[in-house]
């Protein structure tokens, strides 16, 4: 059962209604809410119900602090330094939209701001070379994500730390074998809206069978 701050959701409203939210407020998050998001999350699933894993929260400022510096560096080499390109893009074409871009940049400007980080991590994952080993632990970050929507926090999942990941392990104190899987900041929302998030059309982008089988959604199906 929610405590008074959680909000009553259906599955279906939470499903489509959990954008990734990058204006977050610096006040911290309650200590009960905090550990009823942790404890939804590791309800998800797990590869052979291994649980091999680990979550790290983060609400130490130096931590934070080092990681952003990290972080920035990454988002200037990957999106910042297009920052003219985007946000003269026409609405609607394909890639970061500028609206899109502009929360994406305020997160990699303030992200250590948030009051709490959450990084997801894999036992046995360090020199992993199976592409699909995060299907170990992202279906329970979704869960997460999906938790601290009822009560109201915002979440984004990122991983533009990347290219640390050795300093992040001693910065953390991970067992050598352990690699994370992302980085989530939590806030309460400061800006925005809890909203469906833009996407293509369900029927361009499911197939049946065989890639290119399409299939008209029929009118009395639920949408």
């Amino acid at each position: 059962m929610l405590p008074p701050t959680g909000q009553a959701l259906t599955i279906m409203e939470a499903l489509h209604s959990t954008p990734a939210r990058r204006y977050l407020d610096p006040d911290p998050i309650p200590e009960d809410v905090l550990w009823a998001v942790l404890d939804a999350a590791i309800r998800g699933p797990s590869g052979g119900n291994a649980q091999q894993w680990g979550w790290v929260v983060v609400t130490d400022q130096d931590i934070k602090n080092r990681v952003a510096t990290w972080y920035r560096d990454n988002w200037e080499r990957a999106y910042g330094r297009h920052r003219e390109r985007i946000l003269a893009s026409p609405a609607g074409s394909d890639g970061l939209s500028p609206r899109g871009f502009l929360g994406a940049e305020h997160l990699a400007h303030h992200i250590e701001e948030a009051p709490v980080w959450v990084f997801p991590v894999l036992r046995h994952a360090a020199d992993e070379q199976d592409p699909r080993v995060g299907a170990s632990i992202y279906g329970a970050v979704q869960q997460l994500c999906l938790a601290a929507r009822a009560y109201g926090i915002g979440t984004s999942l990122t991983t533009l730390y990347r290219g640390h990941e050795d300093d992040l392990r001693d910065l953390l104190g991970l067992p050598p074998d352990a690699l994370t899987m992302a980085l989530i900041p939590m806030g309460s929302p400061a800006k925005g809206r809890w909203a469906q998030p833009r996407r293509k059309p369900v029927e361009d982008v499911v197939h049946f069978n065989r890639w290119g089988a399409t299939r008209a959604r029929s009118e009395g199906r639920n949408r």
